[in-house]
């Protein structure tokens, strides 16, 4: 199987929405469950970070074991907002193809509602892979957007993290992938592409 390319878009999504993760201690994750949406104790002033790869966020929060992110939510989201963040998008480093000075990226980080980050993807042992995976961070306008228009679903995926990092453990990385979602690659048209730096074939 071929590498795919080093920095494109992969979600498990449908017609209408996708599917971004997020993973939070039992008091922002219950209310947030019971009203389908996030509410108190969830704070819209702090950057909220989605993503699409369920293998980072297994990454990022220990399989839900981590302190403060012992619930992992499968937050669902319409199409349209996803491509109104990347669109909104200012990549959280520097890129000299696309800034022509730090003063001139500073600026348009300053003025983005929204921050994309492509770190390592990473396998079902969660070993850094050679291609990248998105963040999506949400400030200001793009979390009241994100919080009151985006969001069609939330359910608790906390025990699929578990039995899968069972799995692992038990030597059976094989049978941890296969309870995973399948995530392919997101289409992009070719300038949101472009303003999140995804590899150029990709989109």
């Amino acid at each position: 199987m071929s590498e795919p390319p080093l920095r494109e878009v992969r979600a498990a999504y449908d017609d209408s929405s996708l599917v971004v993760y997020q993973a939070y201690p039992a008091s922002i994750a219950e209310p947030a469950l019971a009203a389908g949406r996030f509410v108190p104790p969830f704070k819209r002033e702090r950057m909220t970070w989605i993503k699409p790869s369920f293998r980072w966020m297994m990454y990022r929060s220990g399989w839900g074991t981590k302190a403060g992110q012992e619930r992992v939510l499968a937050v669902r989201i319409s199409r349209e907002g996803f491509e109104w963040a990347l669109a909104h998008a200012c990549l959280s480093h520097q890129d000299r193809e696309r800034h022509a000075s730090a003063a001139d990226w500073k600026a348009e980080l300053a003025a983005s509602p929204v921050r994309v980050q492509w770190d390592p993807e990473r396998s079902i042992r969660l070993g850094a892979l050679g291609h990248r995976a998105i963040q999506v961070g949400l400030t200001g306008e793009a979390v009241h957007r994100y919080v009151d228009g985006w969001i069609t679903g939330v359910e608790d995926v906390t025990a699929l993290a578990h039995r899968a990092h069972a799995l692992v453990r038990a030597g059976d990385p094989a049978g941890a992938q296969a309870l995973l979602p399948i995530e392919t690659r997101y289409p992009l048209a070719p300038g949101l592409a472009a303003r999140i730096a995804a590899t150029a074939d990709a989109g």
